[in-house]
Parts: structure tokens; sequence; C-alpha cells
């Protein structure tokens, strides 16, 4: 049986294809409900050890993946995962980065590249990618 998150799940973007996967800023108090089974964390420094398996990819704040090739992957893996598993995307404030990765999740699912954004800020968070070059990469990402 697929754990995947319900209805009530906060920030919870849901993908055409009717994965789900759920944004958060780690500043933020840990939402309600269960926890991820798998998470990805995107912050210039690794982050504090979580009690489910998870991956770090380098990303300063305002900016773009220290490694693009890493990032794909981990985008790729995070939207594998989302089919049957609770997984989560992070960054410290759950807008920027965050925003831009589950813009490339949108793009991998098959929302159009130019169109990812605005999909993303309809469906998550108003505020999501905050940077032009961060929605310049999602466009290129496509």
């Amino acid at each position: 049986m697929a754990l995947t998150w319900d209805d009530s799940a906060e920030g919870v973007l849901e993908l055409p294809s009717g994965r789900r996967v759920r944004g958060r800023g780690l500043r933020e108090v840990m939402p309600p409900g269960p926890q991820p089974d798998f998470g990805l964390y995107l912050l210039g420094h690794e982050p504090r050890p979580v009690a489910w398996p998870s991956r770090w990819l380098r990303w300063r704040d305002f900016w773009l993946p220290s490694d693009r090739t890493a990032a794909a992957g981990a985008f790729r893996e995070l939207w594998e995962r989302a089919e049957a598993e609770r997984v989560e995307v992070a960054c410290l404030g759950g807008r920027g980065r965050t925003g831009t990765a589950l813009a490339c999740l949108a793009v991998i699912d098959g929302v159009p590249a130019r169109r990812a954004v605005d999909f993303v800020r309809a469906n998550y968070r108003e505020g999501a990618v905050e940077m032009p070059w961060q929605k310049r990469y999602v466009v290129r990402f496509g």
C-alpha cells in the first residue's frame, strides 16, 4: 500500500500525475501528522539529522544548486519516490529553493517548463521561486 500525504497535510503540492510532495521551511514548526518517508534538504550547509532517510543538496540561500547534475538526480529520485512514499523537500524558508525544486518536479511530471513556476505558485505557495535566476533555471531545466 502506498504511503502518500493525505488531503489535510500542510504544504503538499499535488502534481498532475497525482504524486504529492510536501514543501516546507525548516525554520517552521514541523507540520502535524505523519513523518515523511524520505526528505530532500536544500541548504548551504549539512542539515541536522532527521529520523527518516534523506538526501542533502548543497544550495546556498537565494542561489542555485552548486551541482546541477546532482540536483537533477535528486529531483528525479524524489519524484520517483513520491509515487509510493511520503516525501518532502525543504530549505530554511520553504519558498525560493523549495519552490524551485518543486517547479523542477512539476517539469519532470509533465508541466511545461515555462508554466511550472506559475503552477507551483498557484498550488503550493504564492511567493515560491523568489529570484529571477531561479525561474530561468526551471525554464532551462525542461
